[in-house]
């Protein structure tokens, strides 16, 4: 055998560009925020605050579900060929996992964003005091709790569509994020001038839909020519969605009226109420989504 496997090399060089393009996606804002002067150190400060509370839940829950499943996949199905080249008894496996998986860190985003619109000023209020719970702080937290159902889905969509791109699908996913990272860039630089720190986050969430999109688009013509449909995994049941509903509301009303200056006993009234609207959201779970509580036990 040669030392060097040149296709593997070329697709790792491709890979290699894809990584260098995702830094400036992922991390592109702090470029802006130091090169262009676009915020002050204080507004600074607190949206790194933010940002590291943030991304402690795709931290610890999403990045070990992408990398396994990443493997996952990849063993499972062959790189580069279509639907009807592969194993059909690996494809209806993958394609169930694929579903399950995005039914989980949909359900998984949808309670933090819920949730973290109510109590985002408390938490913060909590684990800084007035400092971050009275400025900018909980509007950012607010939008990063948006921007984590973005993550959430992107993760799982980027990970299947990585784990079987060729090389050729590599290099033309390339010039996509080539193209994205150059609007990225300049609109968080006009966001941040009109919503400051704020326009960070929705820019971010821009950048997050247009990769889903990509992504969705590849699973959505992997898999038809066959009889699977993935993607249904992004629709949750119309009862947990109503659910999710009733408990933005009733925790949003609940902030207005028991949070975060009324003393601790508004609090602890307010917490209470996030915590029933919490327990009816997972029994409703429970009850709705069984084959994924099924998959959840069973993995």
């Amino acid at each position: 055998q040669t030392f060097v496997n040149w296709k593997e090399a070329r697709l790792t060089w491709s890979f290699f560009k894809q990584s260098f393009l995702k830094q400036i996606l992922t991390e592109g804002e702090r470029y802006v925020m130091t090169f262009l002067n676009v915020l002050n150190f204080g507004d600074q400060g607190v949206y790194d605050i933010v940002n590291n509370l943030g991304s402690l839940v795709a931290r610890f829950i999403f990045l070990p579900i992408e990398e396994s499943f990443y493997v996952f996949f990849a063993k499972v199905l062959e790189r580069g060929k279509t639907v009807k080249s592969q194993k059909q008894d690996d494809v209806a496996m993958a394609a169930n996992v694929l579903e399950l998986l995005l039914k989980l860190v949909l359900l998984i985003g949808l309670t933090i964003t819920v949730f973290g619109y109510a109590y985002s000023q408390l938490a913060l209020d909590i684990y800084g005091g007035s400092m971050l719970s009275s400025g900018t702080g909980p509007d950012l937290l607010r939008c990063y709790s948006l921007y984590v159902l973005f993550l959430a889905v992107n993760g799982v969509t980027e990970c299947f569509t990585s784990a079987l791109m060729c090389k050729e699908e590599v290099d033309r996913y390339n010039f996509v994020m080539l193209a994205l990272s150059f609007i990225f860039l300049c609109i968080s630089y006009f966001l941040t001038h009109w919503y400051g720190s704020v326009g960070f986050i929705l820019a971010n969430c821009f950048n997050m839909g247009i990769r889903i999109a990509h992504s969705t688009h590849y699973i959505y013509h992997f898999f038809r020519g066959s009889t699977h449909r993935p993607l249904r995994g992004l629709l949750p049941s119309p009862a947990l969605l109503l659910v999710y509903i009733i408990s933005a509301v009733v925790t949003a009303f609940s902030e207005v009226l028991f949070c975060c200056d009324k003393g601790w006993m508004a609090r602890l009234i307010h917490i209470s109420t996030g915590a029933l609207c919490l327990a009816a959201t997972l029994v409703t779970m429970f009850c709705t989504e069984t084959k994924l509580i099924h998959f959840v036990r069973s993995q």
